[in-house]
């Protein structure tokens, strides 16, 4: 099951220039981060969708403000707790000497995300400083040529499908997928933990969500259930949900122009989980560009870029549940199909 990608050629996201990825994870506890590394720096952008967003230097990747430049994103579980990975990954680039001179030393401009998976593992470990040291490391040190993708890092503890109680829900996870068109190359590295389910964006059959209370075999139809419900609908697991991603190009883009990649990119969220952008979920979407693309390449429309980047989030959002396993007793879609 995936989005038609016909005009695409997929590639390893690994593949896009300017970009290295790692993970640390812990499967008994049910957590881990993931860090997405610009070493040589990146012009940022984001997306912020979230009612209860837990984020480190969103404002800064505002086209308003003055500093142009990012080194890393880092996607984490472990809730607001979870943001001291980031520091964990800000310390490990300052040892290597990567950020921006001011003199001293140098500031690594580190973004993160997390996402809520205190009731699924042990709720309190949770990703901490050496967590991202150890994510970074495996970045920047790893020689793999592709990243792991199901139950590790940010998606280890992720669950979806959790409208009609943690019980009835699925295992979602990480998922990382590329494609190249002619010259420009665009991914997608996304960690599902959402309050809906998750389909097919083609064909809308679903993948991974909330299971019938006869066997748990069966995936319901969340909205068909909200409306019947009508007036007596309610949201439980307030603030417990967030589906956190990040797109990388080897394009060259303006902060402008990366944060408008990032709200066109967003649209995969409503066509992969349904339903999407609830008070329950508090999705958010990075941009990073490297500017690495050949001198000689045409300056891709902005538009035609949005398209391929809402192409690949889609893809690993659907990975990010195809490729998990269950864990904690709880299923995953390979283990319905």
């Amino acid at each position: 099951m995936a989005t038609d990608v016909s005009t695409l050629t997929p590639i390893s996201i690994t593949d896009v220039e300017g970009f290295s990825f790692g993970h640390w994870t812990d499967r008994t506890a049910a957590t881990g981060c993931t860090a997405i590394i610009a070493k040589n720096g990146a012009t940022g952008g984001v997306d912020v969708r979230g009612g209860a967003p837990a984020s480190r230097e969103t404002d800064l990747l505002k086209p308003e403000q003055t500093v142009d430049v990012v080194h890393a994103v880092c996607l984490s579980g472990g809730s607001a707790f979870g943001l001291e990975a980031a520091s964990g990954v800000a310390r490990e680039l300052e040892a290597r000497g990567i950020g921006l001179d001011v003199g001293p030393t140098r500031v690594p401009i580190v973004c993160s995300s997390c996402l809520f998976d205190l009731a699924f593992g042990d709720a309190f470990t949770r990703p901490g400083v050496e967590a991202g040291i150890f994510a970074t490391c495996a970045a920047l040190d790893g020689d793999a040529d592709t990243l792991e993708e199901g139950t590790v890092g940010a998606g280890t503890g992720a669950t979806v499908g959790k409208l009609l109680g943690a019980d009835r829900a699925m295992k979602g996870g990480l998922g990382a997928r590329a494609f190249v068109l002619g010259e420009l190359k665009v991914g997608a590295v996304a960690a599902v933990n959402a309050c809906g389910n998750v389909v097919d964006p083609a064909t809308g059959a679903p993948i991974a969500g909330a299971r019938n209370a006869a066997d748990g075999t069966k995936i319901v139809d969340l909205e068909d259930g909200m409306l019947a419900a009508g007036a007596q609908l309610t949201m439980p697991l307030d603030r417990t949900n967030t589906t956190i991603s990040c797109i990388v190009t080897n394009a060259r883009l303006t902060k402008a122009q990366a944060t408008k990649v990032a709200q066109m990119a967003a649209d995969a969220y409503a066509h992969v989980i349904r339903p999407t952008h609830t008070t329950n979920d508090g999705d958010t979407v990075y941009v990073l560009a490297s500017g690495g693309i050949a001198d000689t390449a045409p300056d891709y429309p902005i538009d035609l870029l949005g398209l391929v980047a809402t192409r690949a989030l889609e893809a690993a959002l659907v990975a990010g549940c195809t490729e998990a396993d269950g864990i904690h007793g709880l299923p995953a879609h390979r283990d319905l199909a």
